[in-house]
This record gives structure tokens, sequence and C-alpha cells, in this order.
């Protein structure tokens, strides 16, 4: 299998964040470079040598990085996707710029070149019994009976070719009909949101941290000749912004989506408590499989009862349903 070497440029500051929010994309096996160690470790060991090569010194003066590696395939490059995602959050929160500039660069490859990776792997492909999703650029060699979900991969993450976005998409055709209003939290490129329209839900309110999601999860609505007259994206932090949780508090959802990440499912789950009908039904995916069960205590705890546990490689969705006071 290739690889891509993954570079992300921070500060000694930055390390502990960066690595935290790899680990939480399932992605081990980092690699540190600190200018600030190699400083201090020549300066606490200087009585061992006279002197230090130039080049040593020239190659260990650069920036602060981490690395991390993915498959060069189609998951690899949704991985790239949703590690993008989670550095333009972080920027987000580090409002006093302590973790540097959070920019990725990608072995040798130009953000072209990146862009265009995808088509080497990106084909047609079913998910579960009534979705297929279609690059744009490609036609399909027979008709179908399935719904079409027709995507262009750009910087945002959610194509549906990552098993945490199949996972839920999967559960989702059983519980979308014309009555259900549907919650997308962390929705990314709102491919579930619109997928969750094309479904037959009656509405759809999307919401990320990422503003730039606001764009494109209306041109994925656009470009499936979605009706976006009941479909809402709005962006900010539904933790600690008052004014998004109020106004996603406004409504009970019936159905309430979450692809993003363990600790921020857990971080979430007392709102989605507070947003979701009695009966309704919470499908959290993007969970590694070593948190699962963090996962379901937090669950538990708010007064989920736990339907089904899905598994693809390593990686978990929970399907709950908010018991009912009668229940």
């Amino acid at each position: 299998m290739d690889w891509l070497e993954v570079t992300i440029y921070t500060t000694a500051e930055g390390i502990e964040p960066v690595c935290g929010n790899l680990y939480q994309l399932g992605i081990n096996g980092l690699q540190i470079e600190d200018e600030a160690d190699f400083k201090e470790f020549l300066e606490n060991n200087h009585q061992y040598w006279d002197y230090v090569d130039d080049e040593l010194l020239k190659e260990k003066a650069k920036e602060t990085c981490v690395k991390a590696y993915v498959s060069d395939n189609a998951s690899g490059n949704e991985m790239l996707l949703s590690i993008r995602q989670a550095m333009r959050s972080l920027k987000e929160y580090d409002k006093d710029g302590l973790f540097g500039r959070l920019e990725i660069e990608i072995g040798n490859l130009s953000e072209e070149d990146w862009a265009n990776n995808w088509k080497k792997f990106f084909h047609p492909m079913n998910v579960g019994k009534r979705i297929l999703i279609k690059p744009e650029w490609e036609e399909l060699s027979e008709p179908t009976d399935r719904l079409v979900f027709n995507i262009n991969p750009g910087m945002t993450f959610g194509t549906g070719s990552h098993y945490t976005t199949q996972l839920c998409m999967e559960e989702m055709e059983d519980y979308i009909d014309g009555t259900k209003d549907v919650l997308d939290l962390g929705c990314g490129s709102g491919i579930l949101s619109v997928t969750a329209l094309m479904l037959g839900a009656k509405s759809a309110l999307a919401v990320d941290i990422d503003p730039n999601c606001i764009d494109v999860a209306y041109a994925n609505a656009k470009r499936n000749n979605v009706n976006t007259d009941n479909y809402e994206v709005i962006a900010g932090d539904v933790i600690s912004d008052e004014q998004v949780s109020a106004y996603i508090k406004q409504k009970k959802y019936p159905v309430v989506l979450a692809n993003i990440v363990a600790d921020v499912i857990i971080g979430i789950t007392p709102l989605v408590k507070e947003c979701i009908r009695e009966d309704g039904v919470f499908i959290a995916s993007g969970i590694i499989e070593d948190r699962i069960e963090d996962v379901k205590a937090e669950l538990l705890e708010n007064g989920f009862e736990i339907i089904k546990i899905s598994k693809r490689k390593d990686w978990v969705a929970v399907t709950c349903r908010k018991i009912s006071c009668n229940g």
C-alpha cells in the first residue's frame, strides 16, 4: 500500500492539541519535529561535544510540525478531509494564535494535484439498501433505482467513502420519512443532511463549527436538486455559543445525526438530550473502537437507550433512542 505524508505546521504549544485531534481520528504513529526540544537537548548536554554540524542545525531549525501518514486511497483521502476540518476547528478555537499556523502539507502534492488524486480511487459506490454515491465526473454504466447522491470532493470532510459516513447513512435509511425533521451536528459537506432530504425528510438543519461548510453544503444540495426551502445550514460551536445552541433548541427533532469524533459526541450529548423529542433517534458515528464504552456511558447517563451498535474496521456507530418519560 502507498502512503501520503501529512505535515501539520504548529508550535511547541500546539503539539499536544494537534496530536490529540489526530488520535481522535484514529491516527497513530505520529512523528514530531520540535526545534525547541533540539535546542534544549543541545543546551543540557553540551558537555558531550565541542561542535555540532551546521547542516544538522539547519535541519533541526525548521518550523515545529507533526507528521502523520494516511493510505493513498479513497479512505485515506477522506481522512485528509477530516484532518483539514479538525485543524480549521482548532484554529478557530485558538483565538490567540498559540498553536501556530496549523497549515497542512501533503507530501509533494500541490493542492490541485491532491484534489485530482481523488479521481484515481473515487468511483460510484452503493451504501445501504437505497443510496448510491457517485462522483459527478462519472456516468453510471447502467440505470439504477437507488437514490443517486452526486458529489465533487472538495476541502470539506464528507464524501461517503469513509466508513463512519457509510455507517451513519445505513442507519438513517431506517428512520427517515416525510414526517421527520432532521438535525445534523458537525455536518461537514452536508452529505448526511442532504441525503436525509433525498430520503424524504420533512426538513433538515445542518450545523458545523467551520463557516466554509455552509457554502459546501448548499452546493451539494443544489448539485442533487434538493429544494433548499426545507434546508438550513449554520456555523457555530453548539457547545460554547449560547446563541447557536438556543437556536437549535427551538425545535424538538425526531432524528439527530452526528458524524464527528468520540469526545465531541460526548460533549454534545447533553445538548442532544434537550433538542431531541421523546422516543427520538440519535445516530452517532465517527467513534474509534477504543472509545465506544465512553460514548455509551455518556448516552446512558443522559437518558438514551442503545438500539444498535454498528462496526466497520476500527470505526463504530451507535444508534440510540431518548427514553420516554412514560416509558
